[in-house]
């Protein structure tokens, strides 16, 4: 049967319609057709407060995602605070991706609406949402700052890295506002909005071409001049594989390649050296179920046989702190679930196996513990009582050093203090969070030939940085992927980058002065 209808194509002006309807429905909630017009002043704003919030929550974002490196050591605070356990990467992540996804959406429709001549008007419920985008991200910029600080180092450093890359992305972004500015500029009537706008606009891409004059990453250098690839120090053994500071966390890092065992020494009450990082045993061992009335006692303040009537492994399985336990194979499951709080001495004679070095912050039991004023004797005792070299020892508690020193010149000193610019003639090894040393203190450390080690370096990011920085080593709990790098992942050369740099400005330029021919 014949219907006049069939084999007839819609024409395309209705699609084009019917795209420009659906955009103002989600954007206005209006879905009533009308004319090319001129968007009002007051629907530019909230416009302009989109980009604004756009950027505002894809920065937030970007902080966020660097905030993941140390996320561990946020996580152990809230629950040593709270005593809950939970991956708050996950929590920071997703809710910045979700108001970064959300403020994306809406920049793009108004940009779409600008160009086909649409109203902006911006519905009260997404006017709303927006000013709930600007708080919630506000919240977390001050709540950071004041319990966090450190971590903006950490973006400061970030940036460093990533500058050149970050550049080449902001330039392409900026060159593509160009259509919607334009478009604005050819059509409205507001004289003021007319050259105002172009104008910031104009100082913004000329900030941006120039801005490559002010990068000073390290890692733009000619592969020839790389530094070595730095060493690693297992981070209370191999973490993300195994329960920390357990021998099997020690075999996991051996295996992955780390030259040094970073550990946390207690006394037992008895006198026995061993190894934990908190001041309780509750995050790391069932001592809950074992001892529920002592749970919350010093771990100092229990005998070694108390101790090794605990278990290391069900807090790892149940936790799984960094999200690895699901990746593990069915025998190193069962290896896992077998794990004790090891002594030092255990630990040591390991270490003499493997020729492996241990490096490790000794911590004074509370006071009327047994040991309290003689802790380091009987650790420095348990040491001597070994057959380990004294060279694999690296010592880097500053408690009575000297006598450490008197007692034990074979063993390396290590110091978590910077040297002072005055100290030309002091050379000793350092031990640092890489928050707090510099680039070029870094290389000046480096002139001198003393070794650099930074700590705690999970992420492929800043291992790149502080590789192209020169750093000798880093403490990690990621041996295992680290070791893969074959090359900073920033790494570019400066001819290349020099290239990459006028050509992009140059395209950029060009496509700004099409798109305003075009939109004329």
């Amino acid at each position: 049967m014949y219907s006049p209808g069939r084999g007839k194509k819609m024409p395309r002006h209705s699609c084009y319609s019917s795209y420009k309807l659906c955009l103002r429905c989600f954007y206005s909630c209006s879905c009533t057709r009308v004319k090319r017009e001129i968007p009002s002043t007051c629907g530019c704003v909230w416009a302009l407060l989109v980009l604004c919030v756009f950027l505002f929550t894809l920065i937030w974002l970007y902080v966020t995602l660097i905030l993941k490196n140390d996320i561990h050591n946020l996580n152990e605070e809230i629950f040593r605070l709270k005593g809950i356990w939970q991956d708050w990467s996950v929590v920071l992540i997703t809710v910045a991706a979700v108001l970064a996804s959300y403020s994306v959406v809406l920049l793009l429709i108004s940009m779409c609406l600008v160009v086909s001549g649409q109203p902006l008007d911006l519905h009260w419920l997404h006017q709303i949402f927006v000013c709930f985008c600007i708080v919630l991200v506000s919240l977390g910029i001050i709540g950071l700052d004041l319990k966090w600080d450190i971590e903006w180092t950490a973006v400061a450093i970030s940036l460093q890295a990533t500058s050149p890359f970050l550049h080449i992305g902001a330039v392409i972004g900026v060159s593509a506002l160009a259509w919607v500015l334009a478009g604005y500029f050819w059509e409205t009537k507001n004289k003021v909005l007319k050259y105002l706008l172009p104008l910031v606009y104009i100082i913004l891409v000329c900030a941006l071409f120039v801005s490559p004059v002010f990068i000073s990453s390290p890692c733009i250098i000619k592969a020839s001049e790389l530094p070595p690839k730095p060493w690693f120090m297992g981070h209370r053994g191999a973490p993300m594989l195994a329960p920390e500071n357990t021998m099997s966390s020690f075999d996991k890092m051996v295996n992955s390649g780390g030259k040094v065992f970073e550990t946390d020494v207690m006394v037992s009450w008895d006198g026995i050296p061993f190894l934990m990082h908190d001041e309780t045993l509750l995050r790391t061992t069932n001592v809950k179920e074992v001892f529920p009335d002592h749970s919350r006692k010093s771990c100092s303040n229990f005998t070694w046989s108390e101790l090794q009537e605990l278990n290391t492994s069900e807090w790892f399985l149940q936790k799984n702190p960094f999200g690895t336990a699901g990746s593990l194979t069915e025998d190193q499951l069962k290896e896992a679930m077998q794990q004790k709080i090891p002594s030092l001495e255990e630990v040591l004679i390991a270490c003499e196996k493997h020729n492996i070095s241990i490096m490790f912050d000794l911590r004074q039991p509370p006071p009327g513990h047994p040991y309290y004023e003689s802790f380091v004797n009987v650790t420095v005792n348990t040491i001597l009582n070994t057959s380990i070299r004294h060279d694999l020892i690296l010592w880097l508690p500053d408690d009575e050093r000297e006598d450490v020193i008197k007692t034990a010149p074979g063993f390396k000193q290590i110091y978590g203090r910077r040297r002072e610019k005055n100290d030309t003639n002091i050379l000793y090894d350092v031990n640092l969070s890489y928050t707090n040393i510099s680039l070029s203190e870094i290389r000046w450390y480096r002139g001198d030939n003393i070794s650099v080690n930074l700590f705690v370096v999970n992420k492929p990011w800043l291992f790149s940085y502080v590789w192209c920085a020169g750093a000798t080593s880093v403490t990690t709990n990621a041996c295992h992927l680290l070791k893969d790098l074959t090359q900073p992942i920033w790494l570019m050369d400066p001819d290349s980058y020099l290239i990459i740099w006028i050509v992009a400005d140059v395209l950029a330029l060009v496509h700004i002065i099409w798109a305003f021919f075009v939109q004329r």
